[in-house]
């Protein structure tokens, strides 16, 4: 199945879960202008969420949940799921 982040972001609370498992790094897209804007300042677990919530382009893309999840285009991992 697949979501078009911009139209249906994921939920506050999968986001929030998805940091605490695999860490803000993995789930922030720190490549999208909107984060460039932000002139690389470090940014709490609660910022990062308000910003993701407002902004998709801030959530690394595909994000891809299964056995397993996957954060950003690693075709060569989604066999695994």
């Amino acid at each position: 199945m697949r979501h078009d982040l911009a139209k249906e972001k994921p939920s506050r609370e999968l986001l929030a879960r998805l940091i605490d498992e695999h860490g803000l790094d993995a789930v922030l897209n720190t490549r999208s202008p909107a984060f460039k804007a932000l002139g690389g300042r470090k940014l709490s677990k609660s910022e990062a969420l308000d910003l993701m919530m407002k902004d998709a382009n801030l959530i690394k893309r595909p994000l891809v949940l299964g056995k397993k999840t996957v954060f950003g285009y690693k075709p060569d991992q989604y066999d695994e799921l």
